[in-house]
């Protein structure tokens, strides 16, 4: 079990006031977090269950409700949270990384290998559209990410966005760059 530093109870504690005085406050996520942070795992997921019902979409509380039934051993309720999360945000890392680690904890190599590799893919997106919107100019925006992420299988889609920029020309530039931007 974990050990609270003052620090951690003091937040806790900050955080249950927030919420009691406030129960239709997003806090919940930010309390239930601190409690699987703190090893507390039932307090997670009774805090996330608890706003979840009045925030069903707020992904975040989710993730940390999946998180927090991997480690009480509650593979399968996890692995629910955290693809209903994937299905809306493909992109999540924290969800991609807690179903590796349930493939992980289930002795499900090729699984792992699998989510590992999504990760992987979805870190070179992001790597491809952070170079995209980091240049000015649509055309090199398309030739820089072409030249540092071809390897991923999930970057046609941020070289072809910085390539329809380019096509569309000054249009869709501005004196801050491109307008259109990678989302």
């Amino acid at each position: 079990m974990f050990m609270l530093t003052m620090a951690d109870n003091s937040r806790i504690e900050d955080l249950k006031r927030r919420v009691q005085s406030d129960p239709a406050s997003i806090a919940f996520a930010a309390l239930a977090e601190e409690y699987r942070r703190a090893g507390q795992y039932q307090e997670a997921i009774a805090t996330c269950k608890a706003g979840l019902e009045r925030h069903p979409a707020y992904l975040s509380a989710h993730v940390t409700l999946g998180r927090a039934l991997i480690e009480v051993k509650q593979f399968d309720e996890a692995r629910q949270e955290l693809e209903y999360v994937l299905k809306l945000a493909p992109e999540n890392l924290a969800a991609i990384r807690g179903l590796a680690e349930i493939h992980d904890r289930r002795g499900q190599l090729r699984e792992v290998e699998h989510s590992n590799a999504a990760l992987e893919a979805v870190r070179r997106d992001l790597a491809a559209h952070a170079i995209v919107a980091s240049h000015s100019e649509p055309a090199q925006a398309a030739h820089a990410a072409a030249v540092a992420v071809t390897s991923s299988p999930v970057i046609p889609a941020a070289i072809e966005t910085a390539g329809a920029a380019a096509a569309m020309g000054p249009a869709l530039s501005s004196s801050n760059g491109p307008a259109l931007r990678p989302s």
